[in-house]
């Protein structure tokens, strides 16, 4: 594969994902080894046509020989095309670009609520932007993926839990969204989007946890009692994230108590309702 010369990326040091894919292109030899940096050290000077909260949102590559930038997706494929030269005609392909542009938005405009950083009076000037579209994307998506993973998974625990239809996680996944943005209206309007976020990545992280014991319970006869174990460590895991969150957004111990307490109403509401 071809290195790309003298070229320089520009990556959210507050972002472990960001770090990680930078790196993997400097040790594969996609970029030189000095070809990444975050964009919290690199002097304001250094390029005057850089767009800093551009790059903020979308990841931007440098030519160090001409200064000209790109932004996002153009800079992954432009590295990507300089390694993979068979794949240039697909990385021009316009509907291509499109869609990747779109995934790769999605991504970056929720990067800060799939791994949360901390926001303070000492954090760079330029924070990620947001847009309300990708962040519905994502709760959605979310709402989605956890619901179906749920619905099967308490198929295994039928012994223990009350009976219902595939439908009955969606309602109540989608019911706690809406009990919780309920709360943050009156709470603190303000971060009502960064919550919600923040919660759907638990929930999907959750529901992920409980993907491989569903799978093997697919070959292998776990017994409820397993799956319930399985479950209840799970949903230890996703408190103790609700509360580390939570600080992170300073939003104190009521979102937490709020979360739990439509859970606990709800399981009680299931139980009388199948007796």
């Amino acid at each position: 594969m071809k290195t790309l010369q003298n070229h320089l990326i520009l990556f959210d040091a507050e972002c472990p994902m960001c770090q990680l894919y930078t790196k993997a292109f400097v040790n594969t030899g996609l970029l030189e080894e000095n070809g990444r940096t975050s964009y919290q050290e690199y002097p304001r000077e250094a390029c005057p046509r850089l767009d800093w909260q551009r790059a903020v949102n979308e990841i931007a590559l440098i030519n160090q020989k001409t200064g000209e930038v790109s932004y996002g997706i153009e800079s992954l494929l432009r590295i990507c095309g300089s390694a993979l030269p068979a794949f240039r005609p697909l990385f021009r392909f316009k509907p291509f670009i499109w869609i990747m542009a779109k995934l790769y938005a999605f991504v970056s405009y929720n990067r800060r609520v799939i791994i949360p950083a901390p926001v303070t009076s000492q954090s760079f000037q330029f924070q990620p932007g947001f847009k309300k579209h990708y962040r519905m994307a994502y709760l959605i998506m979310s709402w989605l993926i956890t619901s179906f993973i749920l619905s099967s998974y308490g198929k295994q625990m039928s012994e223990i839990l009350p009976k219902a239809h595939i439908y009955r996680e969606f309602i109540v996944c989608g019911g706690q969204i809406l009990f919780q943005a309920i709360i943050m209206f009156f709470y603190k309007r303000e971060k009502i989007w960064d919550y919600l976020g923040n919660l759907m990545t638990i929930s999907l992280g959750g529901a992920l946890l409980l993907l491989p014991v569903l799978l093997l319970g697919r070959w292998i006869n776990l017994g409820t009692d397993l799956h319930f174990i399985w479950f209840l460590s799970v949903v230890t895991l996703m408190l103790f994230e609700h509360l580390r969150r939570t600080k992170l957004l300073q939003l104190g111990y009521l979102m937490t108590f709020t979360w739990v307490f439509y859970r606990i109403v709800i399981l009680i509401f299931l139980f009388l309702t199948a007796l």
